[in-house]
Order: structure tokens, then sequence, then C-alpha cells
């Protein structure tokens, strides 16, 4: 799966994956949820719903749009981070530019490490990484959401199901960032478990005050 497989390889290329993941990092870190929630006069959108940057929360502001725009630049720059470390350095850098993206969604050191959920940038890493999978993995995002109208539902059945479309693809290296990416999602919806689990889960489009 890895082509540095011996102690001294890994210790060689330390270097490489660092600077990939600090370079997902960075890109991942851009706030674009607070950027579009601004712009469309929202304020600040980490005062609002659930207080993260991601999309579901702008679109928690009543404005389409920055939802929308927010998504799109969310998952860009997790694309963005996948394809150029891919085209440039290969699979395994483009894999650790994919993790530091995420981390940097999460953790932005811009805004005291309080970030989004990571849903926008996952659907940008699995299209890039391959995009039948993310096609797929979009699909089941939207049947779910249209099912039972609940965003976080529809994030953690997708992130699972993404792991086995990977497999399926014959992806063993994509698969297990797809597992990481998914146990990171997983833990960053833990309160949104316990809401689903207690039926207080807000549905998709809810605005909040």
């Amino acid at each position: 799966m890895f082509e540095f497989v011996h102690p001294q390889s890994w210790l060689a290329a330390a270097p490489a994956y660092a600077a990939a993941l600090l370079f997902g990092y960075l890109l991942g870190s851009i706030p674009f949820g607070l950027i579009f929630a601004r712009i469309a006069g929202a304020g600040d959108v980490r005062q609002i719903g659930s207080g993260n940057i991601g999309a579901t929360n702008v679109l928690r502001t009543g404005n389409r749009w920055a939802a929308g725009a927010t998504f799109v630049f969310d998952a860009a720059k997790g694309a963005t981070a996948v394809l150029l470390t891919q085209q440039f350095f290969g699979d395994e850098l483009a894999v650790f530019a994919a993790l530091g993206a995420i981390l940097g969604h999460l953790f932005p050191v811009w805004l005291g490490f309080k970030g989004g959920k990571g849903v926008s940038t996952y659907f940008g890493i699995m299209t890039s990484l391959a995009w039948p999978v993310g096609l797929l993995a979009a699909a089941s995002w939207l049947a779910i959401a249209v099912v039972f109208k609940i965003s976080s539902l529809s994030a953690l059945v997708t992130v699972v199901l993404g792991i086995v479309f990977m497999i399926l693809f014959h992806h063993p290296l994509y698969a297990t960032l797809a597992a990481a990416l998914a146990a990171i999602i997983w833990y960053m919806h833990r309160a949104n478990i316990a809401r689903l689990l207690s039926g207080t889960e807000p549905r998709i489009g809810q605005k909040s005050a």
C-alpha cells in the first residue's frame, strides 16, 4: 500500500509527508462558511445554530446561496489539496494532503481551531480520488436526506458507505483514508449522534435564531 515500509525510509520521507499534510491543512483551514455568511449579511455564522462554519449551519441563516457557495468551496479546497499533490507527488502524498485538508477545516488556526465538521470537504476529497465513489457518496447522502431530512444522519451513513465504495472499486489505499475520515467525522458529530438518539436533531433547512 505504501512504498516506504522500512523505518529508515519513513524517516527520510517524513518531511515530504509533513509538507503534504501542511499544504492540505492550509487549504482546508480557509473558512469559506464564515466568509460567505458575512457577505450574505447573515453575520457571524459561529453565533448561529451549531456554531460551526459548515454549509449545513450556514443554511440555518436562511440564505441558500451562501450555503451552496460554502458547500462548493469547502469541497473544492479538499479536491484541490488532493489533485495538486497527486499531480506532482503521487497518490501517497495526496492521501496526506487530504487528511490535512480535513483537519484544517475542522481545526482552522485562524479561528482558534474551531471550524466545521468536514462533510463538504470529504465529498471533494472522495470525488477527486475516485469520481465514481464521489458520485455514489453524493447519491447516498441525497437519498438519505430526502427520506429523513436530517443532514447529520445522511453524513454519518454516507462516510461509512464511502469505505465500502472504495473497496468495491479496488482502491485499498483510498479505503484506508476513507476509514480514517469516517472515524474523524463520526467523532466530530458526537453531539449530533446524541441528539439523533434523543430525537432532537434539527431538520435540514431549519432556521436558528
